[in-house]
């Protein structure tokens, strides 16, 4: 049995139309850990709850390792609560198939409402897919728009400037 790796790319949603197919899945998430080799996340969503484990990635084209499992609700809201250090991201998230590929559109709550991000998970990074008409700037290597990123650094923050620099922060968030 292989690492387990993610592929993904990320863009953003232009428009103003957020496309909302389908029941949006509500999501709280935080990290638990974020110290430049790796993050640990916790994720609930529909009342399952997940620990989630991401390198800083690999090779450009090759992903970065991620492991997940799930743990019970009531650790996750505990560790929500108690041991993540800030308030959790929210998000809806909506899926959509297109091109024959699967797209997560998140719209984001909160101190990141504004912020609209698709992702396309694929076998490779240079993989070919058909991008639907919503989908703007590809913003895969823009760690701003890493999740990480935005539990420390909140979108509405940056959003009418510049976004803080990726590279001051302490610790490296920007790796996940």
């Amino acid at each position: 049995m292989g690492i387990p790796r993610e592929i993904e790319r990320k863009f953003l949603v232009t428009g103003g139309d957020v496309p909302r197919i389908g029941k949006a899945r509500h999501i709280v998430q935080g990290y638990v850990s974020s110290n430049g080799v790796a993050t640990v996340r916790v994720r609930v969503c529909d009342g399952q709850a997940k620990l989630s484990i991401k390198d800083r990635g690999s090779p450009p084209g090759q992903g970065r390792a991620e492991f997940e499992y799930d743990i019970p609700l009531d650790h996750a809201l505990y560790l929500l609560r108690q041991v993540c250090p800030l308030p959790p991201v929210e998000k809806l998230r909506y899926m959509i198939t297109f091109g024959g590929h699967e797209w997560s559109v998140d719209e984001f709550l909160g101190e990141n409402r504004g912020l609209v991000l698709a992702e396309i998970e694929l076998d490779s990074r240079d993989a070919p897919f058909l991008a639907p008409h919503w989908v703007g700037e590809d913003v895969s290597s823009d760690p701003r728009y890493h999740n990480s990123f935005l539990y420390r650094n909140p979108y509405r923050e940056w959003c009418d400037g510049p976004a803080p620099d990726p590279a001051r922060w302490t610790g490296s968030e920007a790796a996940a």
